[in-house]
């Protein structure tokens, strides 16, 4: 017995340390030898010598100076990975594909041809009628309830103004808690829809917006304000635009400036996707360094063609773009956005 136990000890302790240091060892040591970049996580750096990210993983970009990554269900968070999981039949995942194509969608063909389709959109909602009836924040509220109470969730200031309308319209908040018996302290949440309601009644063709003012002293505040502008209308109102212009052919967009990655932080995006993105980039780099828009883009469409790669070197899959690499090479040859 003694015997087998000393046996089974010594396979175990063999067992640990094999595994648990001579192979890790052995691994490290190769990585560090061979490819030290890529085992120490890809990672690059600015100028300023400071690292920015890494090249497996993909980070938000918003200024029109760069391009911009797939969408994300983890919010390029690189500890919580995941698909967002929506069904073709859950109405989040059809809001969230339409407010992406909202402020980018262009005109197929026709007179408009090429041209965005976003100024139409808001030129409509300021009309306030949608399938021929007035209210179209009412209507939108009240179809997509869900999607009301995640606005008033969505943000701080937006909670804020809800609060202030909750203190400058008590009947109405008492007549939503007389029909809601069940519901004596309703959540800001649980007012969504009657808040939208009475928007809708005393804002006519507008909706209620961040906007950024700024003083005389340069310091800048933001507050939720009736507008009937700006990417909010172009973003949330494009599906119920579309419903009301269906027959209006659009552009084509690549996929995956639509959908998300089964990780939620694929680095890369097709080639497709950054020539569609390119004019935009294009444009504010030259306003930026007050040069010609087409020789920026000429530059710039040469950068893509050159950092472009296919998988499998190229055997493969479409040509794919590393978002990070090509925004730090802008930054590095156009310097900082203005």
């Amino acid at each position: 017995m003694s015997k087998s136990i000393a046996k089974s000890l010594w396979l175990l302790l063999f067992a640990v340390v094999l595994c648990c240091v001579v192979y890790p060892l052995a691994l490290w040591a190769i990585g560090q030898s061979v490819f030290p970049f890529q085992a120490n996580g890809s990672i690059v750096k600015g100028q300023d010598g400071a690292p920015v990210g890494s090249l497996l993983i993909a980070q938000p970009f918003t200024k029109d100076e760069y391009f911009q990554p797939r969408p994300s269900a983890a919010s390029y968070n690189g500890a919580a990975s995941s698909s967002s999981a929506l069904a073709a039949s859950n109405y989040a995942l059809r809001n969230r594909v339409a407010t992406t194509l909202g402020p980018i969608v262009r005109y197929k063909d026709g007179s408009n041809a090429g041209k965005l389709v976003a100024p139409d959109i808001e030129r409509w909602f300021q009309q306030d009628r949608f399938q021929g009836n007035p209210s179209i924040v009412l209507q939108w509220a009240d179809a997509h309830n869900s999607l009301a109470q995640a606005w008033v969730a969505a943000d701080t200031t937006h909670a804020g103004y809800v609060t202030d309308w909750t203190k400058s319209h008590v009947s109405v908040v008492a007549q939503f808690v007389k029909a809601n018996p069940g519901t004596p302290q309703p959540q800001l949440s649980d007012l969504a829809v009657v808040f939208f309601e009475t928007f809708s009644r005393e804002n006519p063709g507008k909706f209620p917006s961040a906007v950024t003012h700024t003083d005389s002293a340069g310091k800048s505040t933001t507050a939720i304000e009736p507008v009937n502008g700006g990417t909010d209308i172009q973003s949330t109102f494009f599906d119920m635009w579309r419903t009301d212009h269906a027959d209006v052919p659009l552009q084509d967009l690549p996929g995956d400036m639509l959908t998300t990655s089964g990780s939620g932080l694929d680095p890369h995006i097709t080639l497709q996707n950054a020539e569609y993105q390119l004019d935009r980039v294009a444009a504010k780099w030259a306003a930026d360094t007050k040069r010609d828009a087409p020789d920026v883009r000429a530059e710039i469409g040469k950068l893509l063609n050159e950092k472009a790669f296919a998988p499998f070197n190229g055997i493969a899959g479409e040509k794919l773009i590393n978002v990070l690499e090509v925004n730090l090479q802008l930054r590095n040859r156009y310097g900082a956005p203005s």
